[in-house]
């Protein structure tokens, strides 16, 4: 576990990074950049209005002198910049993405957590950690608001930006926090019931819109692709840190996206043509002539799900029922011509697991709570229990991760043109799947078990034993002796292996340069999947005389181990914000 988180922070670092350096060199992938520098407004400048002015503060602790008439304007308008239109930039395109939050939903029903329970086995908990989200869920207004710092000219003055801006968010805020607080849903680690739709996630989504529509729209699309990437991550680091399930991410997506879009409507609606300093770039992206894109995604993934497994301690077999997975990937294509070219993808899917508590050994009264200790030791600590109530100790508890698969495809795109804004796609991969383990892990302590018994041994072999007594082991201090173990109590992991791709695709070109992308894509390999399952480790620290008497009888604990060959088919669908070239 320790080497799967430092591979996830790792990527999550690396995408971080990887959208900082796309935004740092954005100046050199852009198509025009007009040479522009800050400048002072003053009365004398054709399109300054002096009803939209404010008085410059007083500049004499700098011992500079200006004339009176010199004022810093508060809502410029540049000349020759048309008024934004309300249907302009609406693209409805959150209304979907909130809509399959909703249908998501239904992932929820395969977790049968006991929040009432303050045992932590009766909740599903991982142990992925990280606060990056906690900071990346700013990155597109701490982006936008650096570069108008530093002089770089977007859609709006000052004015008119902090007023979209600051609607974009109050919008955002009242719908989710109405949301949250009527339906009340509980977060996956039991935490509140404020689950549903991902705060962190919106807030993200509207920073990633701003900085599309005041940068990306009018400067360089690669503005755009590094605000929603960020804004993915955070979605998906909300789901891995065990807050948010699936559907609370994707609501949160869309929530964000329509709150940005009816802020700046509303906008366009009262300040009109004022405030505007530059307009989108010029003309439309054909989606015929132009279908090269790259393209950042998420989506819901489906298909082969259940792993079935030998008996195990010679109970039933093992179902694993793998539930909705999380998809965030990264893809893009070059056409030689408008209708074939050469692409690939790189895609990260992360699927939770229904049953978990199956694995853990736990037994349950008749009103269905789960009972933590079976053991019962008098008043003197001898042991007036049987041996197969020892095994319950007195904690117990599991941590659970996704089962996470990385991929990485190549292969041939085709496009198939329908009109100037739409398009069909499909595609040919193929590609090798990485899969990184699965992690049950148990947490036992309690008090050290001392067998007082007597053992008949024949010709080296243990013939007869009969156990005395089984009480608790003192220290020199006549205190109970402790111990405390944690380790890998059940682990599912697959080889890796090659796979194979196609999909099919709908595009809309609603902005030169820019596309959304519906899709679904199919995906075919064949894994062994390994099950370890070790539930019995634990007893060379809790009864350490066990395991000599077992060594005497010619067995030792060992974890036990089945393999099985799973054909895996799987359906991904989603929604890709996409920039062409």
């Amino acid at each position: 576990m320790y080497y799967y988180k430092v591979i996830m922070k790792k990527i999550l670092f690396s995408l971080c990074l990887m959208t900082t350096v796309l935004v740092a060199s954005a100046e050199d992938l852009k198509l025009t950049l007009p040479e522009m520098e800050p400048r002072l407004s003053s009365g004398m400048v054709q399109n300054y209005r002096p009803e939209l002015s404010l008085n410059m503060m007083s500049l004499n602790m700098m011992n500079v002198s200006m004339p009176e008439t010199d004022k810093l304007t508060w809502m410029e308008t540049n000349p020759g910049v048309k008024p934004y239109k309300v249907m302009d930039d609406l693209t409805f395109v959150g209304v979907p993405v909130f809509v399959a939050g909703i249908i998501a939903k239904s992932e929820k029903k395969y977790f049968a957590q006991q929040y009432q329970n303050s045992h932590a086995n009766t909740r599903l908990l991982t142990n992925f950690k990280t606060s990056i989200d906690d900071y990346t869920q700013y990155f597109g207004p701490a982006m936008t608001l650096g570069l108008k710092i530093g002089g770089v000219e977007g859609r709006s003055d000052w004015g008119r930006f902090l007023a979209s801006s600051a609607m974009s968010y109050g919008i955002m805020a009242a719908i989710v926090n109405g949301i949250k607080y009527t339906a009340k849903e509980m977060r996956p680690d039991g935490s509140q019931a404020n689950s549903w739709p991902s705060g962190h996630t919106a807030t993200s989504f509207v920073g990633a819109t701003i900085l599309h529509k005041e940068y990306g729209l009018t400067r360089s699309p690669w503005y755009s692709i590094a605000g929603y990437g960020v804004a993915t991550a955070t979605g998906v680091m909300r789901v891995l840190n065990n807050r948010h399930w699936v559907s609370d991410v994707l609501s949160g997506a869309g929530i964000g996206i329509m709150s940005t879009e009816a802020a700046y409507a509303l906008s366009d609606v009262v300040f009109k043509g004022r405030g505007l300093l530059r307009n989108d770039m010029e003309g439309l992206t054909d989606a015929s002539e132009h279908p090269s894109f790259f393209s950042v995604s998420m989506g819901l993934g489906f298909g082969s799900k259940d792993l079935d497994f030998e008996a195990l301690d010679e109970g039933d077999p093992v179902r694993m029922k793998f539930q909705t997975a999380t998809v965030v990937q990264a893809e893009g294509a070059y056409f030689i011509n408008k209708y074939v070219g050469i692409g690939g993808r790189l895609r990260v899917k992360t699927s939770p697991i229904k049953g978990w508590e199956d694995f853990m050994g736990m037994a349950e009264n008749d009103a269905g709570e789960v009972v933590q200790d079976l053991r019962e030791i008098d008043e003197e600590g001898s042991f007036t229990g049987n041996l197969t109530d020892m095994l319950l100790t007195k904690e117990f508890s599991i941590e659970s991760d996704h089962l996470t698969e990385f991929a990485a495809d190549a292969g041939l795109y085709f496009n198939i043109p329908l009109s100037r804004r739409f398009s069909l796609g499909t595609k040919l991969l193929v590609g090798r799947s990485i899969m990184q383990e699965l992690d049950l892990n148990a947490r036992y302590a309690g008090n050290v078990m001392d067998m007082d018994y007597d053992a008949t041994i024949t010709s080296g072999q243990l013939t007869d034993i009969d156990i005395k007594d089984i009480t608790e082991l003192k220290d020199a201090g006549n205190k109970p002796v402790t111990y405390d173990v944690e380790w890998d109590y059940l682990t599912v992991s697959a080889n890796n292996s090659t796979k194979f791709g196609t999909g099919l695709s709908l595009t809309y070109a609603y902005k030169k340069n820019f596309s959304w992308k519906l899709f679904c894509d199919y995906d075919y390999t064949r894994k062994d999947y390994t099950l370890t399952y070790d539930p019995d480790y634990y007893i060379a620290f809790g009864m350490p005389e066990m395991v000599g008497l077992g060594a005497l009888m010619g067995e030792t604990i060992q974890p036990q181990k089945h393999t099985i060959r799973k054909h895996v088919n799987s359906w991904v669908v989603g929604a890709s914000f996409s920039v062409s070239f």
